[in-house]
């Protein structure tokens, strides 16, 4: 299976702090979950990966 990544190795650098870290179970790929995430965001909006990526919420 090929893998297909929505996120480029600069973008993934820059949110790869956040992600929660180990507790003894194998951490699966998370390049491919965010990937995963966003093109299921991007289909269900019909938006563009950049475009949810350029939009800021308000609290």
């Amino acid at each position: 299976m090929s893998a297909v990544y929505l996120l480029s190795e600069t973008q993934m650098s820059r949110i790869e702090p956040y992600f929660p870290r180990s507790r003894g179970a194998p951490r699966v790929d998370d390049r491919r979950v965010v990937s995963g995430i966003v093109y299921v965001a991007s289909y269900t909006t019909g938006s563009t990966a950049a475009t949810l990526a350029s939009v800021r919420h308000k609290p």
